[in-house]
């Protein structure tokens, strides 16, 4: 397989869509930026897995120029993100910065390929990957667990299949839920689409990058 870095995302508020990029320095915590920025209620981070939270997933977040994330343009810490976020995930939702690792759910990356996400034939976006790998062939990703893929000196480790969440059931244009996306992941990809992986070597990668899948990484 000839494989590049077909696109790039990050998401810095965690639960809200992300930007496409065109490069990431990578570090051990994944893409700079990514999730710094947290939707918290009384009971915890609130995300848009919640049935009554999905609609923060129709909020765009970026990365303004100083660096600090941006909700639809507005300043996170701004009266005017917050009454956003408030709109999406009730009354008492509050924003918060979190850095470090524990903004992660498993790992700081997630790898999909552009062969799973033929087969799966939905938009990508409903996987929320950093990385997209395209050349792939059919669902050639099963069997990555436990690889490396080497992309300019950056080397990124393969930990396990992700298990997928009702955030795949949410358009995300429309944002119409279709639990139907959800069972048919179980049925028949056995839950689990895309990668979780890590940063064993930091580098900056690019879109377009070539990418070397290492089997027997020492």
């Amino acid at each position: 397989m000839t494989m590049t870095v077909g696109a790039l995302w990050r998401y810095p508020v965690k639960s809200l869509a992300g930007e496409l990029i065109a490069s990431a320095e990578l570090s051990a915590n994944g893409v700079p930026g990514d999730r710094v920025v947290q939707v918290r209620g009384p009971e915890g981070v609130r995300t848009s897995r919640s049935r009554d939270h999905y609609r923060l997933l129709g909020l765009h977040a970026t990365l303004g120029a100083d660096g600090e994330p941006l909700i639809d343009g507005q300043p996170w810490a701004s009266p005017e993100a917050l009454e956003l976020i408030r709109g999406a995930a009730g009354a008492d939702a509050e924003l918060a910065r979190s850095d470090g690792g524990v903004r992660f759910d498993i790992l700081p990356l997630l790898v999909a390929t552009d062969g799973a996400v033929t087969a799966f034939g939905r938009d990508v976006r409903r996987l929320r990957p950093n990385i997209l790998i395209a050349g792939v062939e059919g669902l050639a990703e099963v069997d990555w667990p436990g690889t490396e893929l080497h992309i300019g000196e950056a080397i990124i480790r393969l930990d396990s299949l992700r298990p997928r969440c009702p955030m795949t059931t949410v358009d995300p244009d429309t944002l119409e839920r279709d639990l139907e996306v959800l069972k048919d992941i179980a049925r028949r990809f056995h839950g689990r689409l895309a990668l979780n992986a890590d940063v064993k070597v930091p580098g900056t990668i690019h879109v377009g990058d070539a990418v070397c899948l290492v089997r027997d990484a020492g």
